[in-house]
């Protein structure tokens, strides 16, 4: 081989490690700051697609100089926000008005379904907006759901000891604490001894 030919073939190797290097840093700067933000994964995953633009030949006859190399311009297609919806179907145990002792322990159980697009996880809560928390903790997980699945919210009450209709209503809230859906209540009326 001609020194001149392996002079090329050096400059041509010294080029592609270049652009190499090049389209590293290109789409390493594209991803930088996204390892800084907090993960949502309150929707399906949606990986980003890299979709190439413009390609031109990167193969050429290299007669006494280097060729030049292009790089396809790529796009990435972001992923789109979910959103949250709850929507109620029916009350499953204690129907309003169901009349009840004094201490008595309330499994209550109601049907609902996640209408929305984001799928409930650990981030997700259940808070009492209104009423009596009738011996529950005012904030609760919310049973985690696929997005478009039913599911079964329940609490375990304690009627009051005093006699009179007790009322107690919740909703769910998502990760940015903002509510969502159709609030579910229980209505009792606790007996006189």
């Amino acid at each position: 081989m001609t020194p001149a030919k392996n002079d090329q073939k050096k400059g041509l190797r010294r080029f592609e490690t270049f652009a190499s290097l090049f389209i590293f840093i290109v789409v390493l700067a594209a991803c930088e700051g996204q390892g800084n933000q907090p993960l949502d994964d309150s929707g399906p995953f949606l990986p980003p697609t890299l979709s190439a633009v413009e390609t031109l030949p990167t193969q050429t006859v290299i007669p006494t100089s280097l060729a030049t190399l292009s790089v396809a311009t790529l796009r990435v297609t972001p992923t789109l926000p979910c959103s949250n919806n709850l929507s109620f179907e029916s009350d499953m145990t204690i129907p309003d008005g169901t009349k009840v002792s004094a201490g008595e322990r309330l499994d209550k159980r109601w049907q609902v379904k996640n209408t929305g697009t984001c799928n409930w996880d650990a981030r997700y809560h259940f808070k009492l907006i209104d009423g009596n928390s009738l011996g529950v903790v005012s904030d609760q997980a919310l049973f985690p759901a696929l997005a478009g699945s039913e599911t079964v919210l329940r609490l375990l009450f304690t009627a009051p000891s005093d006699p009179g209709t007790y009322r107690s209503a919740w909703q769910a809230f998502g990760p940015d604490d903002q509510p969502f859906g159709d609030p579910v209540y229980i209505e009792i009326d606790v007996k006189a001894q």
